[in-house]
């Protein structure tokens, strides 16, 4: 019984490691999206200065995990609870990188005029951003359902991103000073829509630890 409380015990610090991480990385997007659509140079470039950490408590998570598979061999669901804990890392590191990608764009784009007003583009960082705060809500609450709702939510991220990008080419073809600025903005779009996949991810992997499901690639609801 003593050592069943003891691992019990490593699987909590486990889930309180990711979700140390899982905060960095939803704060690095929520700035990098900020900065994004307020062309914030200076928010941009501590988005990429801070991902640094994201990257060293991946390699924590990682050993420790590595760790518990070796000295405690678990089974069943306790197996799930560590090998989706590290699936969700290796997620949560690329929405850290995705931070950063979108981070550039912004720091490219303060330095040229405006783009034109894209309510589009905000429907689109609005979605990506309740994606990923919804995944990992569902993580903290093993809740299934609220995983559904996020894979559900996915085509409409990727509805939006393809009008973006339609919007963006005919407003490139019309004004051909805008080119430049029009190929950042559809590289940022691609960004945000890699949040929702990559939140969906996550979501993925809560239905892995709840009910030992593998939906990889086909999470819909």
């Amino acid at each position: 019984m003593e050592q069943r409380a003891h691992f019990s015990k490593k699987l909590e610090d486990l889930k309180v490691m990711v979700l140390r991480m899982a905060a960095l990385s939803e704060s690095a997007v929520h700035k990098a999206i900020k900065a994004y659509l307020e062309n914030d140079s200076d928010l941009a470039e501590s988005v990429i200065v801070g991902d640094d950490v994201i990257n060293e408590m991946e390699d924590e998570i990682d050993n420790f995990s590595l760790e518990l598979l070796a000295l405690d061999q678990p089974m069943a669901v306790d197996l799930r609870t560590i090998v989706g804990a590290q699936r969700i890392v290796v997620n949560l590191e690329r929405l850290g990188d995705e931070a950063v990608n979108l981070a550039h764009r912004a720091i490219f784009l303060s330095t040229r005029p405006p783009m034109p007003h894209n309510p589009k583009m905000e429907r689109l960082a609005t979605i990506a951003k309740t994606m990923l705060s919804d995944s990992l809500k569902s993580y903290v609450d093993e809740d299934v359902s609220l995983a559904g709702q996020v894979c559900r939510m996915d085509d409409k991220a990727d509805d939006l991103t393809i009008g973006i990008l339609r919007q963006l080419v005919s407003e490139m073809v019309a004004e051909s000073r805008i080119v430049e600025r029009g190929v950042h903005a559809i590289i940022g779009a691609r960004h945000l829509e890699r949040v929702g996949d990559l939140s969906t991810n996550v979501a993925e992997c809560v239905v892995f630890i709840v009910e030992g499901t593998s939906l990889k690639h086909k999470c819909k609801g």
